[in-house]
């Protein structure tokens, strides 16, 4: 089942890649990203980059999912969180797009979408899992927490879907710290003896990998909500659906910093009426106006990123 799996990256690495190569002429026409108005100087330069191209990873996971011939019921359920949380940011870069800003949907409209089906997720693994309503401790045991479990999973798998939407704010920084993270829950999942999910795993780490072609800096597309939002969803729903839901906070790290940056951040902005402790959040934004170039910024978080699955290994 191994080889099978790891045909699945492959397929949909080539997939992904030749996608974005299709439908980049389109993109470049139709979809040229807003750039955010708070967002540091060197930015301005992106202004017209095509976004839109999460649909190319997204396209080239289906592709390597098929060939891996890995389906379970278990998969079902990952793919229909992948897709709909997929679609609640297509609808948002379509906002912004049509607005012609960074601007799409308000924050309660989109927790209104997101938690129905992070809720299901839970509720799923509640019923239909081995371990039912318990919590994975790292180095052994089980936490149980009842059907407070499943306000847990939404919680968690809301948290992540936006980690990852915060992350994706420089080339190819979400794409590859996405990336290691799926590869490390494709062991996990092999370990845990869920192959089918470990095909469903690589396959996303494959299409990260072919979008990341066009996406290294100076990024060519970029992958927008309907890419960042459908990864934090994968994530998430991998680790409720492997029973190793802390380990993502380790695997994840990278995705963990930048959103805790924007709690802290804004937490201290208000209570010091305006004093800040980063420069800018999230926290890529704050080493950028540190001085530090964007190719530099995104390598070194994806060795963080690389320490970080190799550490949630051991810990399995």
């Amino acid at each position: 089942m191994t080889q099978w799996v790891l045909w699945g990256a492959v397929v949909s690495a080539g997939a992904s890649a030749a996608l974005a190569a299709a439908l980049l002429p389109w993109l470049r026409r139709a979809a040229q990203q807003p750039i955010r108005e708070d967002a540091p100087a060197r930015h301005r330069q992106k202004a017209g980059t095509p976004t839109l191209g999460g649909l190319a990873i997204l396209g080239g996971a289906a592709a390597g999912l098929g060939a891996s011939g890995a389906w379970a019921p278990t998969v079902a359920v990952a793919v229909a969180a992948v897709a709909l949380y997929g679609a609640v940011g297509l609808v948002d870069d379509w906002l912004s797009l049509r607005r012609g800003r960074n601007l799409g949907l308000r924050a309660r409209e989109k927790l209104a979408l997101q938690v129905p089906v992070a809720v299901g997720v839970g509720w799923y693994a509640a019923r239909n899992l081995a371990h039912g309503t318990g919590l994975w401790l790292p180095g052994g045991g089980m936490w149980e927490l009842g059907w407070a479990y499943v306000l847990f999973a939404a919680v968690f798998m809301v948290g992540f879907a936006n980690g990852t939407n915060l992350t994706d704010g420089l080339d190819g920084l979400a794409a590859g710290c996405a990336a290691l993270a799926l590869g490390a829950y494709a062991v996990v999942a092999l370990r845990t003896g869920q192959p089918e999910l470990a095909g469903f795993a690589a396959s996303l780490a494959g299409g990260c990998l072919g979008f990341l072609w066009f996406n290294a800096h100076p990024a060519q597309v970029i992958m927008g909500d309907v890419g960042s939002q459908a990864l934090g969803a994968a994530l998430s729903t991998l680790a409720i659906l492997t029973r190793r839901e802390l380990l993502l906070f380790v695997v994840g790290a990278v995705f963990v910093l930048e959103a805790a940056s924007v709690v802290v951040q804004v937490t201290y902005f208000k209570l010091t009426k305006g004093r800040r402790v980063f420069r800018s959040s999230p926290l890529h934004h704050h080493f950028e106006l540190a001085g530090w170039e964007e190719p530099k910024i995104v390598t070194r978080f994806w060795v963080l990123a690389s320490l970080a699955a190799l550490a949630g290994l051991v810990l399995v």
